[in-house]
């Protein structure tokens, strides 16, 4: 029993921090908030599509439709079910409410009467008894700035979304206007973890948008935490068309100025039918070329159970996820082989 409490408690201690945007994000805290771990979530300050984008547009806000999915991954299920799936429930009709997420509206409302969506975060954290912390990773809201390889440059996540590669094309360079740099508690929780996970999730579009912002990168070279890559199922048209597993790794790397310590990828086959959906979108599975690298872990991570997103979101969303609990799991492992 004695032995049992104090592994109970060193787990408690430790410290798990996702860097991301909504959904990959979404995935991974849903399954890490059942283990006893400290969880944050860092959340892009890009995202300027959908209802996030109006809201954005009309209020001047930081944009909260990656917030308030990690607060809904974070809520207590058991005591403030209900209030979960408000926090992720999509009107369907009524004009000017069409496509807008009641979460979004709900944290662009406590942020206009309080003046701070950091203030607004806090009163989410105490109504939602959240089994963690989520904080923006800048307080300036910014707009993402890709470079191709063809010259092409483009501004703004929601155009990067709409764009398709070419053929052999990629994107060479991403930054963010304006300048913005990484907010006091952001930089407090990156020195304060002991892993520090990076997706699943677009990319560039909700990963590489956190590096990018001022210090982001100078803090996680100075972090004496261990860091995961979490590889996506999937490409994506219009980032990561033709990028295999090891493109993936190098191209965060380079971002992230400093070798990740563990690359989690899944291994468990992908239906045909499943693949064809992702064919007609021009999109594959990522090819593992990781070959024999030390780090990676390779294990069944799919989850059976098909997306279905509501009709009013306009957005393009992932058939295929990773498995929550599965992932969790796999994270878990890597944390008793260290502590």
């Amino acid at each position: 029993m004695l032995v049992r409490l104090s592994l109970a408690f060193k787990r408690m201690a430790v410290k798990i921090t996702i860097v991301g945007g909504g959904t990959g994000s979404f995935v991974a805290l849903s399954g890490l908030k059942k283990l006893p771990y400290e969880l944050a979530a860092l959340v892009t300050v890009s995202d300027d599509g959908g209802s996030t984008g109006r809201l954005r547009d009309e209020f001047g806000f930081l944009p909260v439709g990656d917030l308030r999915q990690c607060i809904a991954a974070l809520a207590d299920e058991e005591k403030d079910r209900y209030l979960t799936r408000l926090l992720l429930y999509r009107f369907t009709k009524g004009k000017g409410l069409k496509g807008h997420n009641l979460g979004n509206l709900i944290l662009t409302a406590l942020s206009d009467i309080y003046g701070s969506e950091t203030k607004a975060l806090e009163i989410v954290n105490a109504i939602f008894h959240l089994k963690g912390k989520v904080f923006p990773i800048s307080l300036t809201p910014v707009k993402l700035v890709a470079t191709y390889s063809s010259g092409q440059r483009i501004i703004s996540e929601h155009q990067m979304e709409e764009y398709g590669l070419k053929e052999g094309e990629r994107i060479v360079k991403l930054e963010v206007t304006p300048p913005a740099v990484i907010s006091p508690l952001a930089k407090k929780v990156i020195l304060e973890s002991n892993y520090i996970i990076f997706g699943p999730g677009d990319l560039f579009g909700s990963t590489i948008a956190n590096l990018v912002i001022d210090k982001v990168k100078e803090t996680l070279i100075k972090t004496k935490a261990r860091l995961i890559m979490i590889m996506n199922l999937m490409t994506l048209k219009s980032q990561t068309g033709g990028m295999t597993a090891k493109d993936h790794l190098v191209t965060l790397e380079k971002y992230l100025g400093r070798p990740l310590d563990y690359i989690i990828i899944n291994s468990q086959p992908i239906s045909q039918e499943v693949k064809e959906w992702y064919r007609q979108q021009g999109e594959r599975p990522v090819e593992d070329d990781l070959g024999k690298d030390k780090r990676v872990i390779r294990a069944a991570l799919i989850d059976e159970k098909r997306y279905q997103k509501s009709s009013a979101d306009p957005l393009k969303r992932s058939l295929l996820r990773h498995h929550p609990f599965k992932l969790a799991m796999v994270i878990s492992g890597i944390v008793e082989e260290n502590e």
